[in-house]
């Protein structure tokens, strides 16, 4: 079965991570989208790339210096159009309940808190807790650069699927050590230098290959024809309907 990952959301149509980017899945038939987790200093389960409002906001500043109150006065989404002029930073909750409405699946990517480990270990609490409210039928993997998080995710969460995720140059030969460390069940490389061999090197350890982030349909065509499970890309509307459609 081919995966196809919108990487952020239709993150070329729509301001990345907001909840209209995460909807556009559902109307060009995308079954998949990925996202980013990080928190608030009361705890608030966001859904954001970046450490900072300053990239994807009309404000600047640390997330972890705003609370849930002053989320309805960011704009996220006029840097990117008019169209989409006060468009809100999505909380984990207003996520899960449009997956759950659209019928959607998830990769999660847990952001490692630059603040301090207690944020981590809030983040992962709190993500846990309202992943509660998940339908059972949705599809979902949590993923992370920080393997330590993974692995303490992984801990508290043993029946979630997590994966592994390496950027070309930290993907050193204990790769196989750390899926092991961290009971992983994907491995996410990054596109950029990965060859035939890596990837049948991963499949002969029985775990599933996504890469990120592809966009080129040639380089998405070849990774598929080595073997790979699935692909995260920024352009997931462009693919033609075999990579949309369950196989």
């Amino acid at each position: 079965m081919k995966t196809l990952i919108a990487h952020r959301g239709m993150s070329s149509l729509a301001p990345e991570n907001t909840l209209s980017a995460f909807s556009l899945c559902k109307d060009h038939g995308v079954q998949w989208f990925e996202c980013d987790v990080d928190i608030l200093q009361d705890g608030t389960v966001i859904i954001s790339h970046d450490d900072t409002l300053d990239r994807c906001t009309d404000k600047s500043g640390r997330l972890c210096d705003i609370s849930s109150a002053d989320l309805s006065s960011i704009d996220a989404g006029s840097w990117f159009s008019d169209d989409y002029i006060d468009e809100r930073l999505p909380t984990i909750q207003q996520l899960i309940i449009l997956a759950n409405e659209k019928e959607l699946n998830l990769n999660i990517e847990i952001k490692s808190c630059s603040a301090s480990a207690k944020l981590s270990h809030l983040l992962i609490d709190n993500l846990i807790s309202a992943l509660k409210e998940l339908n059972p039928e949705r599809e979902l993997i949590i993923s992370s650069f920080n393997h330590l998080v993974l692995s303490e995710f992984k801990r508290k969460s043993p029946e979630t699927k997590v994966a592994c995720l390496f950027e070309s140059h930290t993907l050193w030969d204990d790769w196989n050590s750390i899926i092991e460390w961290c009971q992983a069940d994907y491995i996410h490389p990054e596109e950029k230098g990965l060859t035939r061999d890596m990837v049948q090197k991963f499949k002969a350890s029985g775990i599933k290959v996504n890469v990120w982030t592809v966009n080129d349909l040639a380089r998405a065509n070849e990774l598929f024809n080595w073997g790979v499970d699935g692909i995260c890309t920024d352009i997931a509307h462009k693919f033609p309907s075999k990579y949309k459609a369950k196989q």
